[in-house]
């Protein structure tokens, strides 16, 4: 199970260049220059999975940084987040949720609450706020949904987390102008929301968004993790080839290491 992770802070990198890896559904590992990123670490063993875990918490310890998205079990995998802090890893969640968070020690997280950020001597962290499906905050002013935006070395890469397209995201996206975005394709319906299954934008809405953004690589996510709740991605690389052609598309199997260079189609 370790290979994947070994792999990936194994694999020489350029300064123009960054290393991605999807665990299956939006958990996707990350690794610029000598920083290493996970974005929704979904490690959690269950019957319910059809995609088997690629890494173990231990193995992400000692990463950068862990970014939890919002507070559902395969974007914030409470019962792994013990096994996760025991090394040297900064945790980013929602402001929106900081009292539950119990798992992590206080000094070990930074809270965000949406259309902030946050830097880290050459990294920038922007927090953007997500609709699933509507866009929610506290009496504070802080999303109980975010994405994020990291940059370094000139790279930057959106993980939008779940989200729906509403008024203002796609704004908030051209101003961080990111090289790399990771999006949800698996969409919602009626039959999935009455099981309180929450959707995300659908993989028409995620070419769009993306091909209005113009990243120069879009990486769709989401549709593999559960039944009932999956995608074809192929349907969002033909969509995309046909609207937005100029759109550099990659459809990332579990556990293959993509090797992104900025500047190059």
């Amino acid at each position: 199970m370790g290979n994947t992770v070994d792999k990936l802070r194994k694999t020489e990198l350029s300064e123009k260049q960054i290393a991605l890896c999807r665990l299956g559904q939006h958990s996707f590992l990350m690794k610029n220059g000598d920083v290493l990123i996970a974005f929704d670490p979904y490690l959690s063993a269950s019957e319910r999975r059809l995609v088997a875990p690629l890494a173990e918490a231990e193995e992400l310890a000692d990463f950068d940084f862990i970014f939890g998205s919002h507070d559902h079990s395969d974007h914030i995998d409470r019962p792994q987040l013990a096994r996760m802090a025991h090394g040297k890893a900064v945790f980013v969640f929602p402001e929106a949720i900081a009292d539950s968070i119990t798992e992590v020690p206080r000094s070990k997280i930074l809270f965000m609450k949406g259309d902030d950020e946050i830097e880290f001597g050459k990294l920038k962290i922007s927090a953007v706020p997500g609709a699933h499906e509507f866009l929610e905050k506290n009496a504070n002013g802080a999303y109980f949904n975010l994405g994020f935006a990291v940059k370094k070395n000139d790279i930057c890469v959106y993980h939008s987390g779940d989200c729906c397209i509403y008024e203002g995201l796609f704004s908030r996206l051209k101003a961080l102008a990111p090289d790399v975005m990771l999006l949800p394709v698996n969409g919602r319906d009626a039959e999935r929301l009455r099981r309180n299954c929450i959707g995300n934008m659908t993989y028409q809405e995620a070419v769009d968004l993306a091909g209005s953004v113009a990243p120069d690589l879009v990486v769709p996510g989401h549709y593999d993790m559960f039944e009932g709740n999956l995608e074809n991605p192929q349907l969002f690389v033909d969509y995309a080839g046909v609207k937005f052609p100029q759109l550099a598309t990659g459809i990332m199997p579990p556990g293959e290491i993509k090797i992104f260079t900025k500047g190059k189609k």
